[in-house]
């Protein structure tokens, strides 16, 4: 029996179909967060709050490399859908070839950059002396093998692109499987330290791209592409429309990551227990975010597909029926992070000192949850339409001007410490939301070009 790989959403039933498809992305995401999640654990039990400051803030600075690859690879990911909607699928090989190539390339550029930049990073974070050395083994080890997060990457953007979001699950649960062993060992049996949690994350997505490369290979009928080496290379009609999506979104990503990283800069001059509560603060709370974060990239590629063959009506549902899936998400995770804080945050640490100022972020991340609701279903859209220069300009709101000066004008200006860094960087999500609320509601969006005209 043939695989498929490539699903139609401009017809039939639209909530049952959005919803199968976000599943394994939730799935995946939830993997995803269970991969990042491991490295906490196991060096929060192991190493002590010390380590985990170190892999916060170091995994902040890899999570910004990355997410300049989920620029192109987002973009990408449009390209393709709008193609399929618009029934052109026998531009699919050029387009395939074209985000290979691209991103193969800015793989190769950010990990010279990261080994060499590395400390000039750190020291920019305020990176706290007890947590320095295994920070920066980490950081090492993550830029060495970077070219692999690119490349899964890659596949699940252009796999999501086709309707497809069973196989990038699979690509996903074979890392966090092989990285929580690894971790194990690296870090529990060989004492190896920071470096050898970081070291497990890499060689974990090392496998997973691989193998999703020979799958990929195997089924390169239904994948329609054709792996002849001829075939990697750049073709400049897709190039140009891929840096008209890529490049805003790259720069958005890339500006959110920034302001992240001015943030945890400001909370590590509080000390190393500071920066392990807002780094623990942060995987919880990326744990419900990343879950709905699968129902917006389906909802992306369901947006693209639709608005590709010029279906509103079932643009604008989508839309709707995002929300309505994320909101019961957002409510369960809300209770049980109010009702279960200590005993959440315990499965990373005992220290008493980080245990303790664990309800002090988590009262003022609470102030998010109704912003990140309304993003995951207006970004999903605006992704789908390739309208990527909106997108920029109010995440470069949120980010440069919203999230970094709240968080300085909470924290330092009016002396609200610890908790103004957390509250700062909890509303600057409204920078986005309303924005894109109010033009998913009122402006004439349906009178954009397609990307791929």
């Amino acid at each position: 029996m043939k695989t498929k790989i490539i699903n139609d959403f401009t017809k039939g039933p639209l909530f049952w179909k959005l919803l199968t498809f976000s599943l394994p992305f939730m799935l995946s995401n939830a993997l995803q967060m269970f991969y990042n999640l491991v490295d906490m654990i196991i060096v929060g039990q192991y190493l002590g709050s010390p380590g985990l400051a170190a892999v916060s803030i170091s995994s902040q600075c890899h999570l910004f490399m990355t997410m300049i690859c989920t620029g192109f690879c987002t973009g990408g990911q449009i390209y393709i859908s709008q193609l399929i909607g618009k029934g052109e699928r026998t531009k699919l090989n050029q387009a395939i070839g074209t985000i290979f190539t691209v991103v193969f390339c800015f793989g190769l550029f950010m990990t010279f950059a990261g080994l060499v930049f590395a400390v000039p990073l750190l020291k920019v974070m305020h990176t706290p002396m007890e947590s320095w050395k295994g920070a920066l083994h980490y950081m090492l080890a993550c830029s060495s093998g970077i070219i692999f997060s690119y490349g899964y990457n890659m596949l699940s953007a252009v796999l999501r692109g086709m309707g497809d979001s069973k196989h990038p699950f699979v690509f996903i649960l074979i890392a966090s499987l092989l990285n929580l062993f690894l971790d194990w060992l690296f870090v529990a049996v060989f004492h190896w330290g920071v470096f050898g949690a970081g070291l497990a994350t890499i060689l974990g997505q090392a496998f997973s791209f691989l193998y999703g490369m020979w799958f990929l290979y195997m089924n390169k009928e239904a994948f329609c592409f054709d792996f002849k080496p001829a075939s990697f290379r750049i073709h400049k009609e897709v190039f140009r429309s891929l840096l008209r999506l890529g490049i805003p979104m790259a720069l958005r990503f890339g500006a959110i990551n920034i302001s992240m990283m001015f943030v945890m800069s400001m909370v590590s001059t509080a000390g190393h227990q500071a920066t392990a509560v807002f780094g623990v603060g942060g995987k919880l709370d990326d744990m419900s975010n990343k879950i709905c974060q699968g129902v917006m990239q389906a909802l992306s590629a369901v947006v693209g597909q639709n608005y590709g063959a010029r279906k509103f009506t079932r643009v604008k549902w989508a839309v709707v029926y995002t929300w309505l899936i994320t909101i019961g998400i957002y409510a369960v995770y809300t209770i049980c992070l109010v009702c279960f804080t200590r005993q959440m945050f315990g499965i990373f640490t005992k220290d008493e000192e980080v245990l303790n100022l664990a309800p002090v972020f988590v009262s003022a991340i609470l102030w998010h949850f109704p912003a990140l609701l309304i993003m995951k279903g207006t970004n999903g859209f605006i992704n789908g339409i390739g309208h990527a220069w909106f997108a920029l300009f109010f995440s470069v709101l949120d980010g440069f001007v919203l999230r970094i000066f709240c968080t300085w004008l909470f924290g330092n200006v009016m002396n609200m410490g610890l908790y103004g860094y957390f509250l700062g960087f909890a509303i600057a999500g409204y920078g986005t939301a309303i924005p894109n609320l109010l033009y998913f509601l009122f402006f004439p969006w349906e009178k954009r070009k397609l990307v791929v005209e």
